[in-house]
């Protein structure tokens, strides 16, 4: 099943510095979120920070790195009563787990599905994982033209359009209930920077700027009008 590559770089450090970003990422999701909840490829837990703080019932942490230690560190100075588990594995690897148990009904990938060889064959396994009526949840960079040389450097395999995904959730079982393109803004920075100049590097610096001045206006921006074109794509799909 999908191997993810593994990437520690700078971009993980800088990201983590998203938090609007984050924030409006889970707003979109958190209509559609059940209480049993399974992210892959946590990273260093900046986002399940943030899932946590839903107050899930069981939170389900997978990361293969060795970013899994920082991941436990940071997850583990939490105080909650959410149950919360640590797999430093894929999830392929715990997928028959995760099934054995209390079932998952909501499956999260953010910035993952793109590093895995065979996406269609995850996202089956995703299905056959899920609870009845279960949810995955998507969040993957956009637009294959976009795709530059910051994409090769952490392992992109591809990147997707909105309609391109939904087809493969449908064909592994997954029916869409909401796909939109997401920073509409980010889409010109992002040609020039990695296209056009072709640069190996995401700054901290920068990422925390557009965070705060650019995210909290085109957050409300994109809540009016959905953009045609985005930097990434954003999806949720049920198990029929």
């Amino acid at each position: 099943m999908g191997d993810a590559h593994v990437y520690e770089g700078r971009d993980l450090e800088a990201m983590s510095f998203a938090r609007n970003y984050h924030r409006w990422m889970l707003e979109l999701f958190e209509p559609y979120l059940g209480t049993r909840l399974v992210e892959v490829g946590a990273g260093t837990g900046s986002f399940s920070e943030m899932l946590l703080a839903t107050r899930p019932e069981s939170l389900s942490l997978v990361e293969p790195s060795a970013m899994y230690r920082r991941l436990v560190e940071r997850i583990g100075g939490h105080p909650t009563t959410t149950r919360v588990e640590t797999y430093q594995d894929t999830f392929a690897g715990v997928a028959a787990r995760l099934r054995a148990g209390r079932r998952p009904d909501s499956i999260i990938y953010v910035n993952v599905l793109e590093h895995i060889e065979d996406d269609e064959a995850e996202l089956a396994l995703v299905r056959e994982t899920l609870s009845p009526g279960g949810r995955v949840f998507l969040f993957v960079p956009a637009l294959q033209w976009l795709y530059g040389s910051f994409d090769e450097l952490v392992g992109h395999r591809r990147r997707y359009t909105r309609r391109g995904l939904g087809r493969k959730c449908e064909g592994a079982g997954l029916r869409v209930m909401k796909a939109v393109y997401f920073d509409s803004a980010g889409v010109l920075p992002w040609w020039l920077k990695y296209r056009v100049l072709r640069s190996r590097r995401m700054e901290s610096g920068a990422v925390k700027l557009y965070d705060a001045l650019c995210v909290p206006l085109l957050r409300r921006v994109e809540a009016l009008v959905e953009p045609p074109v985005g930097k990434n794509v954003l999806l949720v799909a049920e198990k029929n």
